[in-house]
């Protein structure tokens, strides 16, 4: 938990201005293992929301654990759970779990409610209030801290009825934001593409439980139980199944895209790529497909110019769900992009990733390199 001197100066850095424009993280991810925590919403005397009877709790840790039996059979992957049972966990421990197992990931699984019957899928990152709505959803989610013992010394510094309070929590997160982005983003396309849910977005609000970590977060809204079919459909066991099996395909493309030494053994095993078994090929083109490195996102929209961007030209900027990513360098050669991702990582991007695109249509690198091989 950090100090309240330590909040006090992260506010002081908002104030004056002088908080960076673009973020990128400064750790770059673990590739020896890829530690992935699961947070179960609520639990023990915090049910969460009760839409038409469902408990939140109970439906959170049956996909949570679901997921991590899923991951643990993946070699390489490790899982720690904040919660494995119906019991009680502050928020900030919840963080301190994450942060003490060094995780190269956090994700954080809810369900939702309103008092109409609306339904589908978002997954939040950490960040300012971009309406109303999510406002909302951060402040219910939040409210939990009223069950915690001494919670008006843990939270001294925050109150969950205004939006200011959100300032300092969201400037400790935006150097992970772009990664959190990325893991959202795959969330909610295998929940969308797989399973046909109502797709709500990818979105920003201020989860203290996100605020608590130091590595990419997310918080998913696997859907309304205040919703009479969705309700039902997420207490179903085959509902449950499904909503599990897609965030754990989200987080191992994620992981496959992060970890350079998985994609690189990948490009390796390439029987294109390299010549007689000896002479690796110069070049990997991959057609119809368009490699570029992702070195940053944020909320301030930056002129692409070498300065901006610590001396790196070629810089492309593209507003994707209401944020700005800036993107290094394009081809279709994917020794070529690994060179440019190296250069990136020199210059002081060391958590910058490669990402594709197929008829303009961003793609996970993964889908790319397999295509090669059809």
């Amino acid at each position: 938990m950090r100090t309240n001197l330590l909040k006090l100066f992260v506010l002081a850095i908002v104030i004056t201005g002088i908080s960076s424009h673009v973020y990128s993280a400064e750790i770059p991810p673990n590739l020896d293992r890829f530690v992935v925590v699961l947070d179960a919403g609520h639990g023990g005397k915090d049910t969460g929301n009760i839409g038409n009877g469902y408990k939140e709790k109970d439906i959170a840790l049956s996909i949570v654990l679901k997921i991590g039996k899923a991951l643990e059979k993946y070699e390489g992957i490790d899982v720690v759970y904040t919660r494995d049972t119906d019991v009680f966990i502050p928020l900030e421990k919840r963080g301190k779990i994450a942060n003490d197992a060094n995780a190269d990931l956090f994700v954080s699984v809810h369900c939702n409610a309103h008092n109409s019957q609306a339904y589908g899928t978002e997954t939040f990152v950490l960040g300012l209030h971009r309406n109303e709505t999510n406002f909302e959803v951060a402040k219910r989610e939040n409210s939990v801290i009223y069950l915690e013992e001494d919670y008006e010394i843990t939270y001294s510094d925050f109150d969950i009825n205004s939006p200011e309070s959100f300032i300092g929590l969201t400037i400790m997160q935006e150097e992970y934001l772009d990664q959190s982005i990325l893991l959202a983003d795959f969330v909610q396309k295998e929940f969308t593409n797989k399973l046909n849910r109502k797709n709500r977005g990818v979105k920003q609000a201020g989860f203290i439980v996100l605020h608590q970590t130091y590595m990419p977060s997310v918080l998913i809204e696997t859907g309304f139980l205040t919703n009479d079919h969705e309700g039902a459909f997420l207490n179903s066991n085959t509902g449950r199944d499904k909503m599990a099996t897609a965030i754990t395909n989200a987080i191992i493309e994620y992981s496959h895209t992060i970890n350079l030494n998985t994609l690189e053994s990948i490009v390796a095993n390439h029987p294109m790529g390299v010549d007689d078994g000896q002479k690796v090929s110069k070049s990997q083109i991959y057609k119809d497909v368009t490699f570029r490195v992702q070195i940053a996102a944020g909320s301030k929209k930056l002129d692409p110019k070498p300065y901006n961007f610590k001396g790196l030209s070629n810089i492309d900027r593209i507003k994707e769900a209401g944020l700005y990513k800036y993107y290094y360098g394009e081809t279709s050669d994917y020794l070529k992009i690994q060179q440019l991702h190296k250069e990136a990582i020199k210059k002081g991007y060391p958590s910058s990733y490669i990402v594709a695109f197929k008829n303009d249509n961003k793609i996970t690198v993964n889908e790319a390199l397999k295509s090669r091989l059809k």
